[in-house]
Order: structure tokens, then sequence, then C-alpha cells
């Protein structure tokens, strides 16, 4: 695949279209009998029965189906801080994929601060206008900080997709490539190089789902992830599970005899011959974007038996486009008000369940296809079920239409 070519092509599309989403009419507006009833007088009903129970907002009005993508532009892609009016095509890109797969009007925003305090108040400002809240793009450590923060003062989903999305693709990759190789999770030597957000939320999540500390190896750009007294605190968290006696060492030292590498880092940093010290049967997954830590075919010759990427033009793209437009169908149609660890592993198991189950399973199809109809509905059913199950839904049981299909929303 051509990545100059590409990006030529986004830039006319954008040139020629000028937007990705837009909005349109739900209800006929044709006649002086309906422009009473869809504005003034009628609109007064909808407005004082929302008084009374503010709840009900998300179910007379759009705010029920409406996330929205906000960002400060501080980690774009890869392309770093570029600011909050860079960062639009990437939000605006983001909201058409929430509609693509998972009717869902998702609206892009951006702030044009830094300040995490008033990123804060002005999100919760937001609040009674949306259903769900995707944080995007937003630099770390303030992310962790920005996203906690919301949980605590939000009474609607607050999700950071980078950190959390991404962990929910790779550990739904990771449970289907284990089925391919035939080893068990709580067994794998599991390698994360990467200490990020994207990083570290994935190392939590695997840890949550059965990796066990003892068998679970942390890196950044130096090495092995330990105590120096200048970590944040979620590294800080996670070296007191993974690294309690602080040990040191390099990336060589730290994937011989491991079974699983999973990379959120820099392009071209696993193509050294360490790779080959590697278990038998081995799964990577070099997840940097554009470029990932290593190439497919350079794996290959590496001896890496399972190999997956952020990239559509290789085998087995680990992507959060798979995630998070069911997550939220999901979390939506409960009115769920958080979306916490039973969901997110809730959605990782549907998803190796698809995959697992899709008749297809070989080292190159461990993950699902982004564009199967089933991925969303199969993601949704499940969060919604374990949103249920942990008490964060409003609703006591899942709409009548999860037993076949989601309801078409325009």
């Amino acid at each position: 695949m051509d990545t100059a070519k590409l990006k030529e092509e986004a830039l006319a599309l954008r040139r020629e279209k000028h937007q990705m989403i837009k909005t349109g009419l739900n209800a006929a507006v044709e006649c002086n009998h309906d422009l009473a009833i869809v504005y003034t007088p009628g609109v007064s009903a909808p407005c004082l029965a929302i008084k009374d129970d503010e709840d009900l907002s998300l179910e007379l009005t759009w705010r029920g189906n409406v996330v929205a993508v906000i960002s400060d532009g501080t980690r774009v892609l890869g392309m770093g801080d570029i600011g909050a009016a860079a960062a639009m095509p990437v939000m605006e890109g983001k909201s058409a994929l929430y509609k693509r797969f998972g009717q869902i009007d998702a609206i892009p925003i951006t702030l044009d601060t830094k300040d995490p305090q008033e990123f804060i108040h002005t999100v919760k400002l937001l609040e009674k206008n949306f259903a769900g809240i995707n944080l995007e793009d937003i630099s770390s450590p303030k992310c962790y900080d920005i996203e906690d923060e919301l949980k605590k003062i939000m009474n609607i989903p607050v999700f950071h997709d980078d950190q959390h999305g991404t962990a929910i693709a790779a550990l739904a990759a990771l449970l289907g490539a284990l089925e391919v190789v035939g080893k068990k999770i709580e067994d794998v030597k599991v390698v994360m190089n990467g200490a990020g957000a994207a990083g570290t939320a994935i190392a939590r999540l695997l840890l949550e789902d059965g990796v066990k500390p003892e068998n679970m190896t942390i890196l950044n750009s130096k090495g092995i992830l330990f105590d120096n007294g200048k970590r944040d605190r979620v590294q800080q968290e996670l070296i007191a599970k993974v690294n309690p006696e602080n040990k040191q060492g390099s990336f060589a030292d730290a994937v011989k005899g491991a079974d699983v590498l999973i990379g959120c880092s820099a392009p071209g940093v696993f193509n050294v011959e360490a790779i080959k010290t590697m278990n038998d049967k081995s799964i990577v997954f070099a997840m940097a974007n554009p470029v990932p830590e290593i190439m497919y075919e350079e794996a290959k010759e590496k001896g890496v038996y399972i190999y997956g990427s952020g990239r559509s033009d290789m085998p087995n793209q680990v992507n959060n486009s798979s995630v998070f437009p069911g997550l939220f169908r999901g979390a939506l149609d409960v009115r769920a008000r958080q979306i916490n660890e039973e969901m997110k592993l809730a959605a990782a198991h549907a998803l190796a369940d698809l995959a697992i189950h899709s008749g297809k399973l070989d080292p190159d199809h461990v993950v699902v296809d982004v564009f199967d109809p089933q991925v969303p509905f199969a993601v949704a059913k499940a969060v919604a079920k374990a949103a249920i199950a942990s008490g964060v839904a409003r609703a006591t049981e899942r709409p009548a239409n999860y037993r076949d299909k989601l309801s078409a929303r325009p």
C-alpha cells in the first residue's frame, strides 16, 4: 500500500467533500403542523418532561445516540503535538467510523488548551449534550488524570480510546493467537515494549485477563522498566506488580524465551537478532503506526510464527476500529453510566470468539475483519450484558432487538 498516494487521496477527498460527516433530519418538517411539533409550541412537552427527569434526555432527544470525540491535539497519531485545529481531521474521521460501524452520531470536538484542568472543566460542562465521551489523542501522562477525573465527576461513559480501545483489540488478537498455538494466557511469558498510554493499558488489561505478573516484562526505549524515581503513577503501579525486585536489563534480556512480544513503540526496533531467541510458535504484534516495529516479511525471516500490526496491508490488523463502535453501541443501548473493566473484557472476548469460530482461524487470521457486520453487534451484545451485570447500566435488560440484530438507526 503506497502511503504517499493514500495521503494525496485523503487530501483530495477533503477538498472535494469538505467534511466526512453531516447531520440529517429524522422527522418530517413539511408543513406548519410538522413545524409546530418539531419546534414550538409542541417542543415544550419534551422540555418539561426532561425538566422532571433529566435521564429522559437520553430517550427524547438525540443525546442518547451521540458521542463526543474530544482531543486537545497534543498527541495525534504519529504526528505528535500538532494543535487543536490540525487534530480535527482525525476527530472527524473517527466520528465517521462511529457512524459507519456503530450507527452512532459522533461529534468531533477539539479544545484549544493544554491545561488539563481547563480541559476537564470544559468537557464536564458539555455532559448534558452527549451519552458518552471518547477522549482521543491526548499526551501522556496527563491523559490518565484527565480520564480518571472525568470518570469521577461525570455520569456518562468516558473512554480514552488510545488506551483502552487499543488494549481491547490487542487482548482479542492475543486470545485468537493463543488458540492457534495451543497455549493458555496464564502460562505465556509476555513482553510489552512501550510504556506510554497504549502500552500500559495493554499491560493492565492482559494482567486483568490472566497473564501472571511474574510472566510479564515491560520495556521502554532504554530497556526493562524499573523504578528510577521518575516514573508516572501508572508506570509505578505496573512496576510494583510485574517488577517488584526492580530488575534492569535490555530488550534482548527481556525477549529471550518469551512467548509474546507486543509493541507500541517506534519503527524498526524489533528488527534485531534477539527476536530469534523467543519461544517456539512466537507471537509478535508490532503496533507502531504507521511504520511498525518490524515488518511482516522480516518477522517471518526471524522465525515469528504469528505476526500482527496496525496496518491493513498485512495479516492480522490489530485495529481498535473493531472495538469502539460496538463498545459504545452496547453502552448507549443500556444507558450505561460508565465503561468498566468488565465491559472491556467482554468486548475483547466477544471479538476473540468471533475470530476463533469464524472457520478461518490460522496464523494469518487471528483477528476479525472490521467490515464483518457481525463485529459491532457481537461486541455491543457482550458489552451491554456486562454493563447490566456489573450494575452500571440504567436499563435492567438488553433491548429486544439484541436477540437478532442491531436496530437500524438513521
